[in-house]
């Protein structure tokens, strides 16, 4: 049976030590991956969603929750992956961009859009070359005289990026 201590804020607690696989600098709970967290008797289970569908860290991930559970004693784990409604990175926590930042990732500038309600003006907001590349400050000096390089940085969901001003590159993470 699992203590009085061991209830959903302590396991939340606990997850927030997790690092990402890919950005070990920010935790699955920053980054917005774990969803849900429900204690039931002597079993926990943990609702994880994907950063994309095809993430190959969702397996890493979900080892490293049981591990960290038992850790703290708790035997019974089940985790659910939910793919709906998909991740966005309007779930990754203010801290998780602070993070993202020391780390020499620029965040996210802008939320993600639900378009569903957008008719008429999506198809003059988007040329045919896809959306404009945000303005994007720089990690590293914090100018936002910077440029895309690289639809694609380090893995499919960052862009990579140049500072014009201190000549860094670096990696944004796309709104999604």
């Amino acid at each position: 049976m699992i203590a009085a201590a061991h209830n959903e804020a302590t396991v939340w607690q606990w997850l927030e030590e997790i690092p990402d696989p890919e950005i070990p600098v920010i935790s699955i709970v920053d980054l917005g991956i774990v969803r849900a967290v429900q204690a039931d008797g002597d079993a926990v289970t943990v609702t994880i969603t994907p950063t994309y569908s095809g993430c190959p860290a969702m397996q890493v991930i979900a080892t490293a929750v049981r591990e960290a559970l038992a850790e703290h004693g708790v035997e019974q784990v089940r985790i659910v992956t939910q793919l709906s409604p998909a991740w966005t990175t309007d779930w990754l926590s203010e801290a998780g961009k602070r993070k993202l930042r020391g780390y020499g990732i620029a965040p996210p500038v802008q939320q993600a859009v639900d378009l569903s309600g957008l008719r008429s003006g999506l198809a003059a907001a988007v040329s045919r070359r896809g959306p404009a590349a945000p303005a994007v400050a720089c990690p590293h000096c914090g100018s936002h005289h910077t440029e895309r390089t690289s639809q694609f940085g380090s893995t499919p969901c960052k862009a990579l990026y140049r500072c014009r001003d201190c000549r860094e590159p670096f990696d944004h993470f796309k709104c999604h």
